[in-house]
């Protein structure tokens, strides 16, 4: 009996080394934070703080996601479009779509005060999406996410709420100007057809 212990371990050894090599790749990179970081792309690997309270929130958290980025203001013709983009968040949450809203004053519509667009998107429009603190969305100085969608895209914001769909590759698909509503047949279609991919 004592002979065979060794014997019983030493099989059950190789068992279970040829049970973890079997293992696909994704799962054994499960456990390696540095390997999951690499599968967030370029357009993703940035930190924003968050509009509430300023926590750093990287973005690489929804790779994988489909996304509509959006610039936002408080005092402008289109604010009341943050009910339209809250109803594409409930309806579309469940799939896969997230609503990313970064305000900015870059066309004077912006509050200075962080918690008076925080009271007007949070508690006003009730918004449950993502919302990032005030940055610059235009320009040499655009926040390096919005550099991104303008270069890839060809299209800067010219307004407030102008709308990039991200696929769930990071990949910018689309671009909508300010007066393109959340409820718009072409901007849906293109949500929808992002969340299918």
């Amino acid at each position: 009996m004592t002979l065979l212990a060794p014997i019983v371990a030493t099989a059950l050894g190789f068992a279970l080394a040829a049970v973890l090599v079997a293992l696909p790749a994704p799962a054994r990179a499960q456990s390696a934070a540095p390997g999951a970081q690499a599968t967030c792309p370029p357009l993703l690997q940035h930190t924003f703080g968050r509009l509430q309270d300023d926590k750093p929130q990287p973005l690489c958290q929804y790779a994988g996601k489909v996304l509509l980025v959006v610039n936002t203001a408080s005092y402008c013709g289109y604010t009341g479009q943050y009910e339209g983009l809250e109803a594409l968040h409930a309806k579309y949450a469940a799939r896969g779509l997230v609503v990313m809203g970064f305000p900015s004053n870059d066309f004077n519509q912006e509050s200075a005060d962080t918690a008076k667009i925080a009271e007007l998107c949070f508690n006003t429009y009730g918004v449950k999406f993502p919302m990032f603190a005030p940055s610059k969305v235009t320009g040499r100085d655009a926040n390096a996410l919005f550099a991104g969608l303008a270069q890839a895209t060809g299209q800067p914001p010219k307004w407030n709420f102008h709308k990039y769909v991200v696929d769930r590759q990071g990949k910018p698909v689309a671009a909508f100007p300010s007066a393109v509503t959340p409820g718009d047949k072409a901007l849906v279609a293109s949500i929808e057809k992002a969340l299918a991919q």
